[in-house]
């Protein structure tokens, strides 16, 4: 499922984005601040075995993680990657572009919802993330914290059907 267009934004596969460009996204401090699963240096190596991880996804699953571009330009990445029974949705988005994530979170939703596979999407969130009524007013409910490699997360759900 990746997306050809619409307001602008595009989903491609990661392997069309340069190692460069990712390892640059991957090693903003604004950007790992909310990532308490990033615990390694993103040099060049990192990145090959990132883009390796997320694309044995679409293997298994049909689905998986993307490159989002804004107007042409490389904006973050996400997707859709199944953890245990959940398709949970990840967005990581560079500094200069968080502003987009709702509109690419509206987008990414749209493409769920015509998906009959995903009948719901989960959203796990870092503690530090402090506002949350954007994920409220899209109608997902809160369901605790988990624990995910050994961090706390708030997970959401939300139903696409």
């Amino acid at each position: 499922m990746i997306d050809q267009g619409k307001d602008d934004v595009r989903f491609v596969r990661l392997t069309e984005i340069s190692e460069e460009t990712i390892q640059q996204h991957m090693s903003d401090p604004k950007v790992s601040k909310h990532m308490p699963l990033m615990k390694t240096v993103w040099n060049i190596n990192a990145v090959r075995q990132f883009v390796k991880a997320k694309e044995a996804h679409w293997k298994i699953n049909g689905l998986g993680h993307c490159a989002i571009l804004h107007r042409g330009e490389y904006v973050g990445w996400g997707g859709f990657q199944k953890e245990g029974n959940d398709w949970d949705f990840g967005l990581v988005l560079n500094a200069d572009s968080f502003g987009l994530g709702l509109k690419i979170t509206r987008i990414a939703l749209d493409m769920a919802k015509k998906d009959e596979r995903i009948p719901y999407v989960t959203f796990l969130l870092p503690p530090s993330r402090i506002n949350l009524g954007a994920f409220k007013r899209m109608g997902a409910e809160e369901h605790g914290q988990v624990t995910y490699e050994g961090d706390a997360f708030l997970k959401f759900r939300l139903d696409t059907s």
